[in-house]
């Protein structure tokens, strides 16, 4: 109920801050899950594939990334197109290179709103409480001056409800930023690790 009503007290600007953290926690999930889907399919698929490599047996190796959709999938495919060829080493490198600059941007996409929206929160909560205030003084000065203080400490209070919340919304969605982005990390330096050993593996 305490919650309500402080919710109600903050103004207009409280439902701006609210739809942000709610559109925040809403990306924060949605990348939560497809970063953890892809670690574990990603981790599956070098399970399956690291016997082949060691055997240097590219073309089932090849049949298999085929029917995948995972990022190291689509990196391993651009290798194993030149590996097939009798291709290079050096050619081989730079095409599972370049794979990996086409996935690593859709393994980062939409985390690096979460700090953008973080930062629109904490300024919303700033700008409802300025107009609050500026609202406040501005009723107070045709008040009665027995009233006025009274009035002028009511006032700020509730026009300091939308500082409070847009905190209590940027305060989080900044820790999902960096517990995704760390994650991300995690993820694209296994999809480089794994392209090294793979090169080394059929390369030797």
């Amino acid at each position: 109920m305490d919650l309500i009503k402080f919710f109600q007290s903050g103004g207009f600007f409280m439902y701006p801050i609210l739809l942000v953290m709610t559109l925040g926690i809403a990306i924060a999930i949605e990348r939560f899950i497809y970063l953890a889907m892809t670690q574990r399919a990603t981790e599956a698929l070098w399970k399956r594939l690291l016997p082949m490599l060691k055997a240097r047996d590219v073309e089932r190796a090849h049949q298999l990334i085929e029917s995948q959709k995972t990022p190291l999938a689509r990196v391993f495919n651009y290798g194993f197109a030149r590996l097939l060829n009798k291709a290079k080493r050096e050619t081989v490198e730079a095409a599972m290179e370049e794979g990996v600059m086409e996935v690593t941007p859709l393994m980062q996409e939409r985390t690096h709103y979460l700090a953008t929206l973080a930062n629109i929160a904490t300024l919303l909560g700033l700008l409802g409480t300025i107009i609050g205030l500026i609202d406040a003084f501005t009723a107070v000065s045709t008040a009665d001056p027995a009233q006025k203080a009274e009035l002028l400490s009511a006032s700020i209070a509730v026009a300091m409800n939308t500082t409070a919340f847009g905190l209590v919304a940027a305060i989080p969605l900044l820790l999902m930023h960096s517990f995704l982005a760390t994650k991300t990390a995690k993820l694209i330096d296994n999809v480089e690790m794994a392209t090294v050993k793979c090169l080394n593996l059929t390369m030797e």
